[in-house]
């Protein structure tokens, strides 16, 4: 989407659910150019085990069943008062 700098001005989340349980992850997306390796060394992303997955799904527990959602947004400056003001990227 862009260089480092340009992307510290996005945010995005992820939302992982089911049985009326979730948990969401909320963050500055990284660069596509970052390895998977380098991402979860330094623990910056969403890794659910296997066993709090099959929790989530609940029933049988042999199964998993999850809904996984995401938003990414840019966010502005408020010319008036400073504030961010999320603006939803499609």
């Amino acid at each position: 989407m862009g260089d480092e700098t340009e992307s510290r001005n996005f945010c995005y989340s992820l939302e992982v659910g089911a049985n009326s349980r979730k948990l969401i992850w909320e963050g500055t997306p990284r660069s596509i150019r970052d390895s998977h390796r380098k991402v979860r060394d330094s623990h910056d992303g969403l890794i659910i085990q296997r066993n709090m997955a099959l929790f989530f799904s609940g029933g049988d527990r042999k199964e998993l069943k999850l809904r996984i959602t995401g938003r990414i947004w840019k966010e502005q400056q408020n010319p008036d008062g400073g504030v961010c003001i999320p603006n939803i990227c499609s």
